[in-house]
């Protein structure tokens, strides 16, 4: 079951008109004019859900799409041996970026990624890719994700971010991969 992320509302006297959405962190901000009634700001927060789920949609690749990257990530970087069967987003994911199940070769990202530069999304699903071979992060696993140039790069991104929405504290060593 999908939970329900959080909605703030933020109503704003210099606002007359407009009405936006975005996420930050993990919940969806809409911002409104102040002046809009209790009836009216319900009807714009179920307008603006659905207008960004639409645009987030657009912007999402395919399972397919996402299989593609995978195989081609695996050829370029591990020598083709990691060979995922599907790969799928999940909303399931709140505390790591990904995880793999190397018993069926499938892996899942969290959706969180949606939104971040794609060198990013391609270091988690590589870092999965090599799970696929190596379950644990022993120093031949480490050896595989540093093929990808921009592991460590896409690795403080993610730390970054991790910090930016409160997900981990700055001192918390543990990898939120998978």
């Amino acid at each position: 079951m999908e939970a329900e992320p959080e909605i703030e509302v933020r109503r704003s006297t210099r606002r007359r008109r407009t009405v936006t959405a975005f996420r930050e962190g993990g919940r969806i901000v809409v911002c409104l004019p102040a002046r809009f009634s209790a009836a009216e700001e319900r009807r714009w927060v179920e307008t603006m859900l659905r207008r960004l789920e639409a645009q987030e949609q657009r912007r999402r690749p395919s399972d397919e799409q996402l299989l593609r990257r995978a195989r081609e990530l695996s050829r370029r970087y591990l020598d083709g041996r990691a060979e995922p069967s599907s790969i799928r987003w999940s909303s399931a994911q709140r505390s790591r970026w990904g995880s793999c199940t190397p018993s069926d070769g499938s892996i899942r990202l969290s959706e969180r990624l949606l939104g971040v530069p794609p060198w990013v999304v391609d270091y988690v699903i590589v870092h999965e890719l090599a799970h696929l071979l190596i379950s644990d992060h022993r120093a031949e696993f480490w050896e595989l994700v540093r093929r990808y140039p921009r592991a460590e790069r896409a690795r403080g991104f993610l730390d970054g971010l991790d910090y930016a929405t409160n997900s981990r504290q700055p001192d918390d060593d543990e990898d939120s991969i998978d």
